[in-house]
């Protein structure tokens, strides 16, 4: 394995801004397919809470021009793929005259925590309980434990979320029923701080966990039973190997590759699974945010939530690309000798 080929990785970096390009492409041309203005609806946010709204001709027209909707359709592309590169995409409607990519800059951190705990969490227990189901020496209540596990899997992720809610947080008043953090704490780079931010988002992300977790299992159950009767597993079986040693080096490490690429790909999944998890914790995340920017007509920011998530999914699905020969030797890249 050596390093990374030139023209392989060349190819691969197109690839991936074709892939954001026709991605925002659409996100942009999606929301203009819609009759409603979004100028109109920030001037009806004004009149309701004002009242009425004077020279409400002149106003209309000045905010068209601050949202840039009133310039030809080729001139809004052109700046909106310009901010798009630097991730300016224009002010929020719901929030105006906030940038979206302020409130955006709010909202992900909290979702980044919450889906890089809950989407390692299920990779981990998925893909084990998935290989012990296959295993020859595991034990009998084992196998019949964790199928009988799995119907919490056909559970929508908002009613185990109320079911956590109701048990842990009404009933036993273990965790709390809403929130980030505590209103009593101040945020930043303390223990206090982040001891209730892991105590918030504890029953969150359980709620993910187990109604995931059985994509996992059952994907590494199929690729575990393929690998079972592979020829280098007889080997090591018939040279007296220990058999956890063959059931993590031989069958569960060749198992997981496609795992690996499915990990990448179920982050832009999970960011819109947590959608309805955020808004019933009230978790302020990017699912909070585009919950309630979906209900506002809040174009811009559903755009620029929309683009974040591909641009993470894309850049993950690189990313995994290349270090794929780093977990796997016996993988090269093109062009690789």
């Amino acid at each position: 394995m050596g390093r990374i080929p030139r023209s392989y990785l060349i190819n691969r970096v197109i690839t991936l801004l074709l892939t954001v390009w026709i991605a925002a492409t659409l996100i942009w041309i999606i929301p203009r397919l819609s009759p409603v203005d979004p100028a109109e609806i920030a001037l009806g946010r004004m009149a309701a809470g004002a009242g009425s709204v004077a020279n409400a001709d002149e106003i209309l027209a000045q905010l068209r021009a601050s949202m840039g909707i009133d310039q030809p359709l080729l001139i809004q592309y052109l700046k909106y793929l310009g901010g798009a590169l630097t991730f300016d995409f224009g002010l929020s409607t719901a929030s105006f005259p906030t940038p979206v990519s302020q409130l955006i800059a709010s909202a992900l951190p909290w979702t980044l925590g919450l889906m890089i705990l809950s989407l390692v969490i299920t990779f981990v227990i998925g893909n084990l309980l998935g290989a012990l189901m296959v295993w020859e020496r595991s034990p009998n209540l084992v196998k019949v434990a964790i199928p009988a596990a799995m119907v919490f899997t056909s559970i929508p992720p908002i009613l185990s979320g109320l079911l956590l809610m109701w048990v842990f947080s009404a009933q036993l008043q273990w965790f709390p029923l809403t929130g980030a953090y505590g209103l009593t704490v101040e945020p930043g780079w303390t223990w206090s701080f982040v001891q209730s931010v892991l105590h918030h988002g504890f029953l969150p992300a359980v709620s993910i966990v187990i109604v995931t977790f059985g994509f996992w299992a059952l994907g590494m159950r199929g690729l575990m039973i393929t690998v079972q009767g592979e020829d280098y597993v007889k080997l090591a079986e018939a040279k007296g190997l220990r058999p956890r040693y063959i059931l993590y080096r031989y069958m569960i490490r060749n198992a997981i590759l496609p795992q690996i690429t499915a990990f990448a790909l179920k982050i832009g999944l999970l960011v819109a699974g947590q959608v309805l998890v955020e808004r019933i914790f009230a978790y302020n995340g990017m699912g909070k945010l585009l919950y309630d920017a979906i209900l506002d007509q809040d174009f811009p920011v559903i755009q620029g939530i929309s683009y974040v998530i591909i641009l993470m999914t894309a850049v993950s699905v690189f990313l995994v690309d290349l270090i794929y020969p780093f977990i796997d030797p016996r993988i090269r890249h093109e062009g690789d000798t």
